[in-house]
Protein backbone atom coordinates (compact mmCIF):
# COMPACT_ATOMS: atom_id res chain seq x y z
CA UNK A 1 0.00 0.00 0.00
CA UNK A 2 3.92 4.52 -0.58
CA UNK A 3 5.04 6.97 1.88
CA UNK A 4 2.22 7.10 4.35
CA UNK A 5 0.56 4.29 2.98
CA UNK A 6 2.06 2.71 -0.47
CA UNK A 7 5.86 3.51 -3.88
CA UNK A 8 7.63 0.70 -5.63
CA UNK A 9 6.19 -1.97 -8.02
CA UNK A 10 8.14 -1.93 -11.27
CA UNK A 11 6.83 -5.23 -12.61
CA UNK A 12 3.76 -7.38 -12.09
CA UNK A 13 2.17 -10.60 -13.23
CA UNK A 14 -0.18 -8.93 -15.74
CA UNK A 15 0.81 -6.88 -18.79
CA UNK A 16 -0.40 -3.26 -19.13
CA UNK A 17 -2.56 -4.34 -22.08
CA UNK A 18 -4.40 -6.91 -19.96
CA UNK A 19 -4.73 -4.41 -17.14
CA UNK A 20 -6.30 -1.83 -19.44
CA UNK A 21 -8.84 -4.45 -20.55
CA UNK A 22 -9.45 -5.29 -16.88
CA UNK A 23 -10.32 -1.65 -16.14
CA UNK A 24 -12.39 -0.62 -19.12
CA UNK A 25 -15.97 0.15 -18.01
CA UNK A 26 -17.38 -2.68 -20.11
CA UNK A 27 -15.20 -5.23 -18.35
CA UNK A 28 -15.38 -4.06 -14.74
CA UNK A 29 -18.63 -5.78 -13.74
CA UNK A 30 -17.77 -9.19 -15.18
CA UNK A 31 -14.26 -9.05 -13.78
CA UNK A 32 -15.63 -8.42 -10.32
CA UNK A 33 -17.92 -11.43 -10.55
CA UNK A 34 -15.26 -13.87 -11.72
CA UNK A 35 -12.12 -12.70 -9.98
CA UNK A 36 -12.94 -13.02 -6.32
CA UNK A 37 -13.14 -15.77 -3.76
CA UNK A 38 -12.91 -15.75 -0.01
CA UNK A 39 -9.70 -17.57 0.90
CA UNK A 40 -9.99 -19.52 4.10
CA UNK A 41 -7.68 -18.75 6.99
CA UNK A 42 -5.45 -21.75 7.76
CA UNK A 43 -4.85 -22.40 11.42
CA UNK A 44 -1.34 -21.01 11.83
CA UNK A 45 0.45 -19.19 14.60
CA UNK A 46 0.87 -15.39 14.26
CA UNK A 47 4.02 -14.09 12.61
CA UNK A 48 6.90 -13.80 15.06
CA UNK A 49 9.49 -11.05 15.07
CA UNK A 50 12.42 -12.11 12.90
CA UNK A 51 10.68 -15.19 11.52
CA UNK A 52 11.53 -15.95 7.88
CA UNK A 53 8.40 -15.62 5.76
CA UNK A 54 9.99 -16.45 2.42
CA UNK A 55 13.19 -16.67 0.39
CA UNK A 56 14.22 -16.30 -3.23
CA UNK A 57 17.92 -16.97 -3.70
CA UNK A 58 19.89 -14.64 -1.43
CA UNK A 59 16.81 -12.53 -0.61
CA UNK A 60 14.81 -13.16 2.57
CA UNK A 61 11.58 -11.52 3.73
CA UNK A 62 10.88 -11.28 7.47
CA UNK A 63 9.89 -8.87 10.21
CA UNK A 64 12.47 -6.58 11.82
CA UNK A 65 14.12 -8.23 14.81
CA UNK A 66 14.99 -5.14 16.83
CA UNK A 67 15.07 -1.35 16.81
CA UNK A 68 18.47 -1.36 15.09
CA UNK A 69 16.84 -2.97 12.07
CA UNK A 70 13.93 -0.52 12.23
CA UNK A 71 16.47 2.33 12.11
CA UNK A 72 18.05 0.78 9.02
CA UNK A 73 14.60 0.65 7.40
CA UNK A 74 14.11 4.30 8.33
CA UNK A 75 17.41 5.17 6.62
CA UNK A 76 16.27 3.31 3.53
CA UNK A 77 13.02 5.28 3.57
CA UNK A 78 14.96 8.55 3.94
CA UNK A 79 17.06 7.72 0.90
CA UNK A 80 14.00 7.01 -1.25
CA UNK A 81 11.54 9.65 0.01
CA UNK A 82 13.90 12.56 0.71
CA UNK A 83 16.85 12.01 -1.61
CA UNK A 84 15.27 10.33 -4.64
CA UNK A 85 11.83 11.90 -4.34
CA UNK A 86 10.83 15.37 -3.21
CA UNK A 87 9.90 15.05 0.47
CA UNK A 88 10.87 18.09 2.58
CA UNK A 89 12.93 17.18 5.64
CA UNK A 90 12.80 19.04 8.94
CA UNK A 91 15.98 19.67 10.92
CA UNK A 92 15.70 16.46 12.96
CA UNK A 93 15.13 14.30 9.88
CA UNK A 94 18.12 15.89 8.16
CA UNK A 95 20.31 15.38 11.20
CA UNK A 96 19.40 11.72 11.68
CA UNK A 97 18.96 10.91 7.98
CA UNK A 98 16.05 8.70 8.96
CA UNK A 99 12.39 8.90 7.95
CA UNK A 100 10.72 8.34 11.32
CA UNK A 101 7.45 9.12 13.06
CA UNK A 102 5.70 7.99 16.27
CA UNK A 103 3.92 5.13 14.45
CA UNK A 104 7.22 3.32 13.91
CA UNK A 105 7.44 2.42 17.60
CA UNK A 106 4.43 0.08 17.52
CA UNK A 107 4.16 -0.99 13.89
CA UNK A 108 5.60 -4.21 12.50
CA UNK A 109 8.30 -3.61 9.89
CA UNK A 110 8.48 -6.08 7.03
CA UNK A 111 11.99 -6.29 5.56
CA UNK A 112 13.65 -7.80 2.53
CA UNK A 113 17.30 -8.48 3.29
CA UNK A 114 19.99 -9.54 0.83
CA UNK A 115 22.37 -12.12 2.30
CA UNK A 116 24.70 -11.65 -0.67
CA UNK A 117 25.18 -7.94 0.11
CA UNK A 118 26.88 -7.57 3.48
CA UNK A 119 27.36 -4.21 5.21
CA UNK A 120 29.67 -3.61 8.16
CA UNK A 121 27.93 -2.22 11.25
CA UNK A 122 29.38 0.08 13.91
CA UNK A 123 30.85 -2.92 15.75
CA UNK A 124 32.60 -4.07 12.61
CA UNK A 125 30.31 -7.04 12.05
CA UNK A 126 29.01 -7.87 8.60
CA UNK A 127 25.22 -7.86 8.34
CA UNK A 128 22.90 -8.52 5.37
CA UNK A 129 21.73 -5.30 3.71
CA UNK A 130 18.09 -4.24 4.08
CA UNK A 131 16.89 -3.54 0.54
CA UNK A 132 13.11 -3.23 0.92
CA UNK A 133 10.55 -2.47 3.58
CA UNK A 134 6.84 -2.14 4.33
CA UNK A 135 5.26 -0.86 7.52
CA UNK A 136 2.31 -2.83 8.88
CA UNK A 137 -0.19 -1.75 11.54
CA UNK A 138 -2.96 -4.06 12.74
CA UNK A 139 -6.23 -2.64 13.99
CA UNK A 140 -5.91 -3.99 17.54
CA UNK A 141 -2.50 -2.30 17.86
CA UNK A 142 -3.74 0.95 16.32
CA UNK A 143 -6.65 0.99 18.79
CA UNK A 144 -4.19 0.86 21.69
CA UNK A 145 -2.30 3.90 20.45
CA UNK A 146 -3.17 6.77 18.10
CA UNK A 147 -5.24 4.93 15.50
CA UNK A 148 -4.20 4.52 11.87
CA UNK A 149 -1.87 6.91 10.04
CA UNK A 150 -4.36 6.90 7.17
CA UNK A 151 -7.03 8.50 9.37
CA UNK A 152 -5.22 11.82 8.97
CA UNK A 153 -6.25 11.83 5.32
CA UNK A 154 -9.36 9.62 5.06
CA UNK A 155 -12.41 8.83 7.17
CA UNK A 156 -11.56 5.14 7.43
CA UNK A 157 -13.39 4.87 10.77
CA UNK A 158 -16.62 4.82 8.77
CA UNK A 159 -15.86 1.47 7.11
CA UNK A 160 -14.36 0.06 10.30
CA UNK A 161 -17.61 0.79 12.13
CA UNK A 162 -19.65 -0.58 9.21
CA UNK A 163 -17.66 -3.84 9.31
CA UNK A 164 -17.67 -4.79 12.97
CA UNK A 165 -15.93 -8.11 13.47
CA UNK A 166 -13.61 -7.71 10.48
CA UNK A 167 -9.91 -7.28 11.14
CA UNK A 168 -8.28 -4.29 9.42
CA UNK A 169 -4.60 -3.77 8.66
CA UNK A 170 -2.77 -0.71 7.34
CA UNK A 171 0.09 -0.89 4.84
CA UNK A 172 2.47 2.03 4.58
CA UNK A 173 5.97 3.44 4.07
CA UNK A 174 6.85 0.98 1.33
CA UNK A 175 10.11 1.43 -0.56
CA UNK A 176 12.83 -0.61 -2.25
CA UNK A 177 16.43 0.30 -3.09
CA UNK A 178 16.73 1.26 -6.75
CA UNK A 179 18.86 -1.75 -7.86
CA UNK A 180 16.30 -4.12 -6.32
CA UNK A 181 13.20 -2.67 -7.95
CA UNK A 182 12.39 -5.79 -9.86
CA UNK A 183 9.85 -8.58 -10.02
CA UNK A 184 11.73 -10.81 -7.57
CA UNK A 185 11.88 -8.27 -4.73
CA UNK A 186 8.29 -7.13 -5.21
CA UNK A 187 7.01 -10.70 -5.24
CA UNK A 188 8.92 -11.47 -2.06
CA UNK A 189 7.48 -8.43 -0.28
CA UNK A 190 3.97 -9.46 -1.30
CA UNK A 191 4.63 -13.01 -0.23
CA UNK A 192 5.54 -11.65 3.19
CA UNK A 193 2.39 -9.52 3.33
CA UNK A 194 0.22 -12.47 2.29
CA UNK A 195 1.82 -14.66 4.98
CA UNK A 196 1.15 -11.93 7.54
CA UNK A 197 -2.47 -11.56 6.41
CA UNK A 198 -3.10 -15.29 6.79
CA UNK A 199 -1.34 -15.63 10.13
CA UNK A 200 -3.19 -12.70 11.70
CA UNK A 201 -6.51 -13.48 9.99
CA UNK A 202 -6.75 -10.06 8.37
CA UNK A 203 -9.96 -9.24 6.47
CA UNK A 204 -9.22 -5.80 5.00
CA UNK A 205 -6.02 -3.96 4.01
CA UNK A 206 -5.95 -0.17 3.67
CA UNK A 207 -3.32 2.48 3.06
CA UNK A 208 -2.46 5.65 1.16
CA UNK A 209 -0.69 5.31 -2.20
CA UNK A 210 1.26 8.28 -3.50
CA UNK A 211 1.52 9.91 -6.91
CA UNK A 212 4.40 12.34 -7.36
CA UNK A 213 3.51 16.03 -7.51
CA UNK A 214 1.15 18.38 -5.70
CA UNK A 215 -0.87 19.65 -8.67
CA UNK A 216 -4.03 17.55 -9.18
CA UNK A 217 -4.55 19.22 -12.56
CA UNK A 218 -1.21 17.84 -13.76
CA UNK A 219 -2.40 14.28 -13.07
CA UNK A 220 -6.05 14.87 -13.93
CA UNK A 221 -6.19 11.98 -16.40
CA UNK A 222 -4.80 9.44 -13.92
CA UNK A 223 -7.07 10.60 -11.11
CA UNK A 224 -10.11 10.54 -13.41
CA UNK A 225 -9.19 7.08 -14.71
CA UNK A 226 -9.12 5.78 -11.14
CA UNK A 227 -12.38 7.52 -10.28
CA UNK A 228 -14.26 6.03 -13.24
CA UNK A 229 -12.72 2.55 -13.22
CA UNK A 230 -11.51 1.63 -9.74
CA UNK A 231 -13.63 3.59 -7.26
CA UNK A 232 -14.78 1.47 -4.35
CA UNK A 233 -18.38 0.24 -4.34
CA UNK A 234 -20.63 2.04 -1.88
CA UNK A 235 -20.12 -0.47 0.94
CA UNK A 236 -16.33 0.07 0.84
CA UNK A 237 -16.23 3.72 -0.15
CA UNK A 238 -14.25 6.06 2.09
CA UNK A 239 -14.07 9.83 1.61
CA UNK A 240 -11.05 12.05 2.13
CA UNK A 241 -11.37 14.25 5.22
CA UNK A 242 -13.32 17.36 4.31
CA UNK A 243 -10.60 19.99 4.73
CA UNK A 244 -8.17 18.02 2.52
CA UNK A 245 -10.57 16.63 -0.08
CA UNK A 246 -9.47 16.96 -3.73
CA UNK A 247 -11.92 15.98 -6.47
CA UNK A 248 -10.70 13.01 -8.56
CA UNK A 249 -13.47 13.23 -11.17
CA UNK A 250 -11.71 15.87 -13.24
CA UNK A 251 -12.43 14.55 -16.75
CA UNK A 252 -15.46 12.73 -18.20
CA UNK A 253 -14.87 9.05 -18.91
CA UNK A 254 -15.08 9.51 -22.69
CA UNK A 255 -12.28 12.11 -22.63
CA UNK A 256 -9.75 9.79 -20.97
CA UNK A 257 -7.05 7.92 -22.87
CA UNK A 258 -7.14 4.82 -20.69
CA UNK A 259 -3.88 3.37 -21.95
CA UNK A 260 -1.99 6.61 -21.41
CA UNK A 261 -3.55 7.11 -17.97
CA UNK A 262 -2.68 3.59 -16.91
CA UNK A 263 0.86 3.87 -18.23
CA UNK A 264 1.36 7.07 -16.20
CA UNK A 265 0.16 5.57 -12.91
CA UNK A 266 2.88 4.73 -10.35
CA UNK A 267 3.92 1.07 -10.51
CA UNK A 268 2.67 0.45 -6.98
CA UNK A 269 -0.82 1.75 -7.78
CA UNK A 270 -0.98 -0.53 -10.83
CA UNK A 271 0.16 -3.40 -8.62
CA UNK A 272 -2.66 -2.78 -6.16
CA UNK A 273 -5.20 -2.65 -8.99
CA UNK A 274 -3.95 -6.01 -10.27
CA UNK A 275 -4.51 -7.44 -6.82
CA UNK A 276 -8.14 -6.31 -6.94
CA UNK A 277 -7.94 -3.11 -4.90
CA UNK A 278 -10.45 -0.27 -4.87
CA UNK A 279 -9.69 3.43 -4.43
CA UNK A 280 -11.41 5.87 -2.10
CA UNK A 281 -13.43 9.00 -2.82
CA UNK A 282 -11.18 12.00 -3.29
CA UNK A 283 -7.44 12.56 -3.28
CA UNK A 284 -5.29 14.40 -0.72
CA UNK A 285 -2.29 16.65 -1.45
CA UNK A 286 0.65 16.10 0.91
CA UNK A 287 2.95 19.09 0.54
CA UNK A 288 5.59 17.74 2.93
CA UNK A 289 6.17 14.64 0.79
CA UNK A 290 5.45 16.38 -2.51
CA UNK A 291 2.74 13.89 -3.42
CA UNK A 292 -0.94 13.51 -4.17
CA UNK A 293 -2.34 10.58 -2.22
CA UNK A 294 -5.18 8.19 -2.94
CA UNK A 295 -6.72 5.66 -0.58
CA UNK A 296 -6.31 1.98 -1.39
CA UNK A 297 -8.88 -0.48 0.02
CA UNK A 298 -8.27 -4.23 -0.36
CA UNK A 299 -10.83 -6.56 1.22
CA UNK A 300 -9.20 -10.00 1.34
CA UNK A 301 -12.41 -11.50 -0.06
CA UNK A 302 -11.95 -9.35 -3.19
CA UNK A 303 -8.34 -10.29 -3.93
CA UNK A 304 -7.71 -11.50 -7.46
CA UNK A 305 -7.73 -15.31 -7.43
CA UNK A 306 -4.80 -15.34 -9.84
CA UNK A 307 -2.64 -13.77 -7.14
CA UNK A 308 -4.02 -15.93 -4.34
CA UNK A 309 -3.24 -19.02 -6.39
CA UNK A 310 0.17 -17.68 -7.40
CA UNK A 311 1.37 -17.11 -3.83
CA UNK A 312 -0.57 -20.07 -2.48
CA UNK A 313 -3.68 -20.11 -0.31
CA UNK A 314 -1.31 -20.98 2.55
CA UNK A 315 1.49 -18.61 1.39
CA UNK A 316 3.70 -21.55 0.48
CA UNK A 317 5.23 -20.36 -2.81
CA UNK A 318 8.41 -18.90 -1.35
CA UNK A 319 8.30 -20.39 2.11
CA UNK A 320 11.69 -21.58 3.29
Amino acid sequence: MQKGGMSMMRQGLFSPRKLVRRFTPAMRTNATVTKTVRPGHPVRTPVKTGETLGRIGSLEVRLARNFKEVKKAQRLRFGVFYEEMSAIADAHTLATRRDADPFDAYCDHLLVVDHASLKRNKLGRLKPEIVGTYRILRQEIADQHSGFYTAGEYDIQSIIEANQGKRFMELGRSCVLQPYRNKKTVELLWHGIWSYVLRHKIDVMVGCASMEGTSPDAIAEQLSFLHHNARAPEEWRVRAVEDRYVEMNRLPADKINSRAALRALPPLVKGYLRLGAFVGDGAVVDHQFGTTDILIIMPVSELNTRYVNYYGADASRYSS
